[in-house]
């Protein structure tokens, strides 16, 4: 396998990360710049945000190349060629201003843009998460069309309920595959009224975290697995803020994992929560944010949103389990993924490893640049 992260080559490597939402302030400083309208209560002009970004740590060239928002990942990325690559799309891709009720922030990207997407080289975009219909179903009608003709998959939103559910499938050299199953759950803040429909588009919106919803989502895994196929559940769930984890978040894991996934994929939170291996599997509870145009927002420092991390976890195709995990911090620069300090790197080693312990794990430094699981 490719790569050159410390420690990696004897398994199927892949990338993971949070929340990409290249919407409202990064589509302003892109190409192909939308409408600037917002229906915030404080904010009314996405030009605001890069505004504040500027305040913060300096000026954005205007207008940026679709590689901008991923600066430094971008070559991680080159360095490691992982074998699958998965992120959370969380914004719609539209110019449609028909705007969801009910919701204090939208965010959307026009499809111009959508070149700075594909040119982190996704095999899945989830989208099933609080923002993906914030324009209704015609803004997610042309999120769909958008990605399509991009050339990336897309799962966990769809036209109707089957397409929703319908996982993406990675195939990999020598018969390997990825299958990407999406899902969210109301505690992320999808408005029920979101969920997919037997004839109407929408999100795959679990019911619940209950046993009979892990057990229904374990038999769709079990239809399209293979043996030497890795099964990935990514859910959009949980609050924006904390470290704590919900005790039915736990169980519903562990269900899954008990059920056939592979790796859960969790994400929602605005920064990382805790990490657990269960029965040789991967959990991730939060992979917090990883783009947006959060910079310059006051109220919630404490939980340095503005540190993020690239998950490379490697994995044994024969048996689904865990090889091993490295983590690459970064930190966000006027809307630009950048290269995290020694100390912020010492940070997120101290704090990833204090609220993963009481879930069995350990983090630990891995060379000069990125952080390992210790099992």
């Amino acid at each position: 396998m490719a790569g050159s992260l410390p420690g990696t080559g004897d398994g199927m490597m892949l990338f993971l990360c949070g929340d990409v939402m290249t919407g409202r302030g990064i589509d302003q400083i892109l190409g192909h710049p939308g409408d600037s309208r917002l229906w915030e209560r404080y904010v009314h002009d996405a030009r605001d945000y890069v505004r504040l970004a500027e305040a913060v740590n300096g000026p954005i060239p205007r207008p940026v190349g679709p590689a901008w928002p991923w600066g430094e990942a971008l070559r991680v990325l080159a360095r490691t060629n992982p074998d699958a690559r998965i992120i959370n799309l969380e914004t719609s891709i539209t110019q449609s201003s028909s705007v969801a009720s009910g919701k204090a922030v939208h965010y959307r990207m026009h499809p111009a843009n959508t070149g700075c997407l594909a040119v982190a080289r996704p095999d899945a975009c989830v989208l099933a998460n609080n923002h993906v219909l914030d324009f209704g179903p015609a803004g997610l009608a042309d999120t769909l069309d958008a990605l399509s003709e991009a050339g990336i998959p897309a799962s966990g939103a769809g036209r109707d309920r089957s397409q929703a559910r319908q996982p993406v499938i990675i195939p990999l050299p020598g018969g390997c595959r990825v299958v990407v199953f999406a899902g969210g759950h109301q505690s992320s803040g999808i408005p029920p009224g979101w969920a997919a429909q037997p004839h109407g588009a929408g999100v795959n919106l679990l019911p619940d975290l209950s046993a009979r919803t892990a057990d229904d989502i374990g038999e769709r895994v079990a239809q399209v697995k293979r043996p030497g196929d890795v099964a990935i559940f990514s859910i959009h769930w949980g609050s924006n803020w904390g470290y704590q984890v919900p005790d039915d978040h736990i169980d519903f894991a562990h269900r899954l994992v008990d059920r056939g996934v592979d790796i859960v994929h969790g994400h929602s939170s605005h920064h990382p929560r805790p990490v657990e291996i269960y029965r040789g599997r991967l959990i991730l509870y939060g992979t917090g944010d990883f783009i947006n145009d959060y910079e310059g927002i006051s109220g919630h420092e404490e939980y340095r949103d503005d540190l993020r991390l690239m998950y490379f976890p490697t994995v044994r195709p024969e048996t689904g389990e865990l090889a091993r995990l490295i983590m690459v911090p970064l930190q966000t620069r006027r809307m630009q993924l950048t290269r995290s300090s020694t100390q912020d790197i010492s940070y997120l080693c101290e704090l990833l490893d204090r609220i993963s312990r009481p879930f069995g794990a350990r983090v630990a430094r891995a060379g000069d640049h990125a952080l390992r699981l210790v099992r």
